[in-house]
């Protein structure tokens, strides 16, 4: 096996999705392809061709990806059956991923010291994304 990713998929939001993980993971995105680029026949309303094909970003050493759910399948139901966990470098590192994640969205857990010895927070971002931050010394 190559490598295993994890892709988002969303109800029209892709892009302003991952414009803000851009912005909070840094880096430049690795593929970026609108639906309005898929070969003909397909018709497509000018705002439906404007949604996210595919988009990828690398977060340390792995992908994220995500996509918008094109008109005609069913939309993406925000679920709670994954999180996306971030294993950092620091408690440094942690506080501004997890501040600057879970900025809009909802605490579950704030980021504190925990018993089993990490420094731990878990959110649901503004997209309806689950987080887990933690910082193993």
């Amino acid at each position: 096996m190559k490598a295993v990713n994890i892709t988002l998929a969303f109800n029209g939001h892709a892009e302003a999705a991952f414009n803000f993980y851009k912005s909070v993971f840094g880096g430049e995105f690795i593929h970026l392809q609108r639906l309005k680029e898929i070969p003909a026949p397909h018709q497509l309303s000018a705002e439906e061709g404007e949604k996210i094909l595919h988009v990828a970003l690398p977060v340390a050493g792995q992908v994220l990806a995500g996509m918008d759910i094109p008109y005609g399948r069913p939309e993406s139901i925000t679920g709670t059956n994954f999180m996306i966990t971030l294993d950092t470098e620091s408690e440094k590192e942690t506080q501004r991923l997890y501040e600057a994640l879970s900025d809009g969205g909802f605490v579950m857990m704030p980021l504190e010291h925990q018993f089993w010895g990490a420094y731990f927070g878990m959110f649901t971002d503004k997209f309806g994304i689950q987080w887990m931050v933690s910082y193993v010394k």
